[in-house]
């Protein structure tokens, strides 16, 4: 890829992830019925561990419940403060009600209603012997090296009584519902999702599900991967991308090594 079309896709992403970061997730697997569909990838065990007994925790909480740097090893973590968006306003003109919680998800932001929220970003490390390089610094010698890592942008949020299961819900539905795409607006670029499609969820949690999405903007488009995984009370969301592999064209996903780290710290 070329450095100037690297530099326009960077644009995009950073915009999207900002915003509702370029879009990942849901089914498309022509599945009969809903429940079906958002199975088909997911793991449940919701009747043995009822939400209303589960605790809901704060931002305060759940801010300490994410993973921190030096918790996963190969990986960097920051913070979400200047990558991620601060609230669901940042994201509008979604043109299909339904597909709201799939859009939140995919932007760290809590799919269902709640303040109870906290968000971080974790990227594999770069492959330098400086590990303080930065990505921008690396781009300015191989782009390829630079953006052949997967980041990950991870959001908690926390719900009172069945919230939870509500969101969680409501994220499978959209799913289905959303498999055909639809488009929103974030920072001024329009966006449209062209694609969702169901992919194996982790199965880590009471509930989980996977999926993928092609997504497009100012020109360019691409495939991003988002997982949402039900603990109890708290929902954890995960979108990754991974510059380089998506312009070859090569599979990723949301690195296993991430989820089981950060399910680790929720339960």
């Amino acid at each position: 890829m070329k450095r100037s079309t690297g530099a326009r896709m960077g644009a995009t992403v950073a915009v999207s992830v900002l915003s509702l970061a370029l879009i990942t997730g849901c089914s498309d697997e022509g599945s009969d019925d809903s429940k079906d569909s958002a199975n088909s990838g997911s793991s449940s065990s919701s009747s043995s561990s009822p939400t209303a007994a589960a605790k809901a925790y704060n931002a305060a909480e759940l801010e300490k419940l994410l993973l921190a740097e030096g918790e996963i090893e190969g990986y960097k973590v920051t913070s979400g403060d200047d990558t991620l968006p601060k609230s669901k306003s940042v994201l509008k003109n979604i043109d299909k009600a339904e597909c709201e919680p799939v859009a939140y998800a995919m932007a760290a932001l809590p799919p269902g209603d709640t303040d109870a929220t906290a968000s971080n970003t974790v990227t594999e490390a770069p492959p330098t012997d400086d590990p303080s390089k930065s990505l921008d610094e690396l781009a300015e010698g191989d782009f390829a090296e630079a953006f052949n890592l997967t980041a990950t942008y991870v959001g908690l949020s926390s719900y009172e009584g069945d919230g939870a299961e509500k969101a969680f819900k409501a994220v499978s539905d959209g799913v289905k519902a959303c498999s055909g795409g639809f488009g929103f607006t974030a920072d001024g670029t329009n966006t449209k999702i062209t694609k969702i499609t169901s992919e194996k969820a982790s199965g880590a949690g009471d509930e989980s599900v996977a999926f993928a999405v092609d997504s497009g903007a100012d020109g360019e488009s691409g495939t991003f991967h988002t997982e949402v995984v039900r603990h109890g009370s708290t929902i954890a969301t995960y979108y990754s991308v991974n510059f380089a592999l998506m312009s070859s064209g090569k599979p990723y996903d949301v690195p296993a090594a991430v989820i089981d780290a950060q399910a680790a710290k929720v339960k």
